[in-house]
């Protein structure tokens, strides 16, 4: 339940700067920008609170499994959606690459 509670924080910061910032809860109908500042603020407050784990020995646990992949599956569709309207999708592409990059580096220190 503690990382449960600990991993839902990032994501309800990056909720209510999209609601306040942006006014809107769908961050799929974000433009570039705005869509980049989100998923940055999600992905760095779910791997802050990853390391703040490990910082503590916790172990990594299947439930933080699921939301690094829930944030990389967001990440994935927004890329295909912005390969579809044709938008330059340089920057998601770089973000989603070293996102996989740490979520296999965290799976092998397990």
């Amino acid at each position: 339940m503690k990382k449960i509670l600990i991993h839902t924080i990032p994501m309800i910061i990056s909720l209510i700067w999209l609601i306040e910032i942006n006014h809107t809860l769908d961050p799929i109908s974000l433009k570039g920008p705005h869509f980049l500042k989100f998923y940055l603020i999600l992905v760095f407050g779910l791997y802050a609170s990853i390391f703040t784990l490990k910082l503590f020995k916790e172990r990594v646990s299947k439930t933080t499994f699921y939301f690094m992949i829930s944030i990389f599956l967001l990440g994935v569709v927004k890329l295909f959606r912005g390969i579809f309207l044709g938008k330059p999708v340089g920057f998601l592409m770089i973000i989603l690459i070293l996102e996989l990059i740490v979520i296999l580096f965290i799976n092998y220190l397990k």
